[in-house]
Protein backbone atom coordinates (compact mmCIF):
# COMPACT_ATOMS: atom_id res chain seq x y z
CA UNK A 1 0.00 0.00 0.00
CA UNK A 2 1.19 3.18 -0.82
CA UNK A 3 1.47 3.95 3.19
CA UNK A 4 3.59 1.23 3.85
CA UNK A 5 6.29 4.09 5.03
CA UNK A 6 9.41 1.86 3.95
CA UNK A 7 10.93 3.14 0.57
CA UNK A 8 12.37 -0.69 0.16
CA UNK A 9 8.71 -2.06 0.22
CA UNK A 10 7.16 0.57 -2.50
CA UNK A 11 5.14 -1.20 -4.76
CA UNK A 12 6.51 -4.44 -3.62
CA UNK A 13 4.92 -7.65 -4.97
CA UNK A 14 6.27 -10.11 -2.60
CA UNK A 15 5.91 -13.76 -2.37
CA UNK A 16 5.13 -15.32 0.46
CA UNK A 17 7.19 -18.40 0.82
CA UNK A 18 7.45 -19.66 4.50
CA UNK A 19 4.99 -18.51 7.36
CA UNK A 20 4.38 -20.15 10.87
CA UNK A 21 3.88 -18.66 13.88
CA UNK A 22 7.33 -17.68 14.32
CA UNK A 23 8.50 -15.98 11.21
CA UNK A 24 7.40 -15.19 8.07
CA UNK A 25 9.82 -15.20 4.58
CA UNK A 26 9.24 -13.51 1.27
CA UNK A 27 10.89 -13.07 -2.44
CA UNK A 28 10.07 -9.40 -4.11
CA UNK A 29 9.73 -10.24 -7.56
CA UNK A 30 9.42 -6.98 -9.37
CA UNK A 31 12.75 -5.17 -8.57
CA UNK A 32 15.58 -6.28 -10.69
CA UNK A 33 19.35 -5.93 -9.29
CA UNK A 34 20.31 -3.59 -11.33
CA UNK A 35 21.51 -4.38 -14.42
CA UNK A 36 22.83 -7.67 -13.18
CA UNK A 37 21.57 -10.83 -15.53
CA UNK A 38 21.74 -14.40 -15.02
CA UNK A 39 24.64 -15.13 -17.17
CA UNK A 40 26.70 -12.08 -15.24
CA UNK A 41 25.59 -14.00 -12.19
CA UNK A 42 26.99 -17.11 -13.16
CA UNK A 43 30.30 -16.10 -14.83
CA UNK A 44 30.90 -14.29 -11.29
CA UNK A 45 30.58 -17.62 -9.20
CA UNK A 46 32.41 -19.32 -11.84
CA UNK A 47 29.82 -21.57 -12.46
CA UNK A 48 31.48 -22.73 -15.89
CA UNK A 49 27.99 -23.33 -17.82
CA UNK A 50 25.73 -20.49 -18.97
CA UNK A 51 21.93 -20.56 -17.72
CA UNK A 52 19.60 -21.27 -20.20
CA UNK A 53 18.14 -17.92 -19.55
CA UNK A 54 21.42 -15.95 -19.86
CA UNK A 55 19.72 -12.69 -20.10
CA UNK A 56 16.96 -12.70 -17.38
CA UNK A 57 17.62 -9.93 -14.86
CA UNK A 58 18.72 -11.04 -11.23
CA UNK A 59 16.05 -9.16 -8.79
CA UNK A 60 16.53 -8.24 -5.29
CA UNK A 61 14.88 -10.45 -3.07
CA UNK A 62 14.83 -8.01 0.22
CA UNK A 63 17.11 -6.13 2.45
CA UNK A 64 17.94 -9.59 4.35
CA UNK A 65 20.91 -11.61 3.73
CA UNK A 66 21.59 -9.69 0.43
CA UNK A 67 24.72 -11.56 -0.67
CA UNK A 68 22.37 -15.22 -0.85
CA UNK A 69 20.70 -16.42 -3.58
CA UNK A 70 16.98 -17.58 -3.71
CA UNK A 71 15.74 -19.20 -6.79
CA UNK A 72 12.11 -19.63 -6.81
CA UNK A 73 10.84 -21.90 -9.74
CA UNK A 74 8.25 -24.50 -10.57
CA UNK A 75 7.81 -27.74 -8.72
CA UNK A 76 9.41 -29.87 -11.50
CA UNK A 77 12.84 -29.21 -10.44
CA UNK A 78 12.95 -30.45 -6.66
CA UNK A 79 15.45 -31.64 -3.91
CA UNK A 80 13.53 -33.08 -1.00
CA UNK A 81 16.82 -32.64 0.80
CA UNK A 82 17.30 -28.48 -0.36
CA UNK A 83 14.32 -26.96 -1.97
CA UNK A 84 10.98 -25.42 0.18
CA UNK A 85 7.93 -26.37 -1.32
CA UNK A 86 5.07 -23.62 -1.67
CA UNK A 87 1.71 -24.01 -2.31
CA UNK A 88 1.02 -23.80 -6.33
CA UNK A 89 4.00 -26.03 -7.59
CA UNK A 90 6.60 -23.86 -6.98
CA UNK A 91 9.43 -24.49 -4.37
CA UNK A 92 12.50 -22.05 -3.09
CA UNK A 93 16.06 -23.70 -3.47
CA UNK A 94 19.64 -22.06 -2.48
CA UNK A 95 21.60 -24.27 -3.27
CA UNK A 96 24.54 -24.31 -6.02
CA UNK A 97 23.01 -27.62 -7.48
CA UNK A 98 19.77 -25.44 -8.63
CA UNK A 99 22.10 -23.23 -10.67
CA UNK A 100 23.35 -26.02 -12.09
CA UNK A 101 20.40 -27.46 -13.34
CA UNK A 102 19.20 -23.57 -14.72
CA UNK A 103 22.08 -24.85 -17.11
CA UNK A 104 20.71 -28.08 -18.77
CA UNK A 105 17.47 -28.34 -20.36
CA UNK A 106 16.46 -31.90 -18.72
CA UNK A 107 17.10 -30.64 -15.84
CA UNK A 108 16.41 -27.04 -15.35
CA UNK A 109 12.69 -25.96 -13.60
CA UNK A 110 9.89 -24.98 -16.67
CA UNK A 111 9.95 -21.77 -14.91
CA UNK A 112 12.58 -19.58 -12.91
CA UNK A 113 13.52 -16.26 -11.21
CA UNK A 114 16.77 -15.48 -9.28
CA UNK A 115 16.82 -13.58 -6.25
CA UNK A 116 19.36 -11.51 -4.12
CA UNK A 117 18.15 -11.56 -0.30
CA UNK A 118 14.85 -11.78 1.24
CA UNK A 119 12.35 -10.23 2.87
CA UNK A 120 11.81 -11.43 6.50
CA UNK A 121 8.85 -10.65 9.42
CA UNK A 122 9.50 -11.91 13.42
CA UNK A 123 6.85 -13.12 14.90
CA UNK A 124 3.31 -11.86 14.57
CA UNK A 125 4.68 -8.98 12.45
CA UNK A 126 3.44 -9.88 9.20
CA UNK A 127 0.17 -10.13 11.04
CA UNK A 128 0.26 -6.97 12.55
CA UNK A 129 1.04 -5.10 8.38
CA UNK A 130 -1.52 -6.85 7.36
CA UNK A 131 -4.42 -5.63 10.31
CA UNK A 132 -2.95 -2.06 9.67
CA UNK A 133 -3.78 -2.56 5.94
CA UNK A 134 -0.21 -2.19 4.72
CA UNK A 135 -0.31 -5.01 2.36
CA UNK A 136 -2.89 -6.48 0.23
CA UNK A 137 -2.90 -10.07 -0.33
CA UNK A 138 -3.84 -12.05 -3.38
CA UNK A 139 -2.76 -15.31 -5.08
CA UNK A 140 0.20 -16.34 -6.96
CA UNK A 141 -0.16 -16.27 -10.78
CA UNK A 142 2.81 -17.62 -13.03
CA UNK A 143 2.65 -14.59 -15.41
CA UNK A 144 2.80 -12.44 -12.32
CA UNK A 145 6.09 -14.27 -10.50
CA UNK A 146 7.92 -15.16 -13.37
CA UNK A 147 7.38 -12.60 -16.30
CA UNK A 148 10.39 -9.85 -16.84
CA UNK A 149 7.76 -7.11 -17.46
CA UNK A 150 9.13 -5.96 -13.78
CA UNK A 151 7.94 -2.23 -14.48
CA UNK A 152 3.86 -3.14 -14.51
CA UNK A 153 4.18 -6.09 -12.25
CA UNK A 154 2.42 -4.64 -9.23
CA UNK A 155 -0.16 -2.11 -11.52
CA UNK A 156 -1.38 -5.95 -12.69
CA UNK A 157 -1.11 -7.69 -9.25
CA UNK A 158 -3.43 -5.16 -8.08
CA UNK A 159 -5.44 -5.13 -10.53
CA UNK A 160 -6.18 -9.02 -10.69
CA UNK A 161 -7.39 -8.61 -7.04
CA UNK A 162 -9.76 -5.92 -8.04
CA UNK A 163 -7.60 -2.64 -6.91
CA UNK A 164 -7.31 0.29 -9.75
CA UNK A 165 -3.74 2.21 -8.17
CA UNK A 166 -5.19 5.55 -9.35
CA UNK A 167 -7.46 5.19 -6.63
CA UNK A 168 -4.83 4.30 -3.91
CA UNK A 169 -4.01 6.70 -1.61
CA UNK A 170 -1.81 7.27 1.19
CA UNK A 171 -3.52 9.03 3.31
CA UNK A 172 -5.11 8.15 6.19
CA UNK A 173 -8.42 9.88 7.51
CA UNK A 174 -11.23 9.31 9.88
CA UNK A 175 -14.65 9.11 9.57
Amino acid sequence: MPNIGDPRFEQAVILICAHDETHAMGLRLNEPQGDLSLGHLFDRLEIGAMPLHRDQRVLVGGPVETERGFVLHTDDCFDPTASLAIDGGLAVTATREVLLAMTDPATAPRRSVLALGYAGWGEGQLETELVENAWLAGEPEDDILFDADHETKWARAMARIGVDVVHLSGDIGRA
